[in-house]
């Protein structure tokens, strides 16, 4: 990976500036969240597995909750000099993996996920200006912080692009 990739592990995310890319590999039921300043060109990448924390979950990396992973990136991302109204959003993954067992009365994980990313970014008044998420396949993701693409390889050999 050259020095400007940066990767981002399940259960981690990642700030950076220009011209680092952001990379996150073997999105299924997990969610991708990607916050960008295009003003200041910073942005991060979180690789979440589970929709919310939960108070008994003490202990547990907080980056594995989309609504944990979210308010960390803000924080961060302010930190750095980024207004909140200056973000954006982008989601990928959410995908059902597996099909739900029968009389299983369950949302599957990936929509679960999604829909707290997207009530958690409403909450804070930042847009998703584009999404791919469900289905039911695997995703990869390259978020490049320079032009604020982000870059999706499907585990069915498609490539597309999220345009701002």
């Amino acid at each position: 990976m050259s020095e400007n990739r940066l990767r981002v592990g399940i259960a981690q995310f990642q700030i950076a500036p220009p011209p680092a890319v952001l990379v996150t590999y073997g999105l299924g039921s997990c969610l991708a969240v990607v916050l960008y300043d295009e003003s200041s060109g910073l942005g991060g990448l979180a690789h979440t597995l589970l929709p919310h924390a939960l108070a008994s979950n003490d202990g547990q990396r907080r980056e594995k909750f989309v609504d944990e992973a979210i308010t960390m990136m803000i924080t961060e991302l302010n930190g750095r000099g980024c207004a909140t109204e200056n973000l954006t959003a982008k989601l990928v993954g959410g995908a059902t993996m597996f099909e739900p067992s029968p009389g299983s009365e369950k949302e599957p994980i990936g929509v679960r996920n999604t829909r707290a990313a997207r009530e958690v970014l409403k909450e804070r008044n930042i847009p998703i200006i584009a999404e791919d998420v469900g289905g039911n396949h695997g995703r990869t993701l390259e978020f490049d912080l320079a032009s604020g693409m982000v870059m999706i390889k499907s585990v069915r050999g498609q490539h597309h692009d999220l345009a701002l």
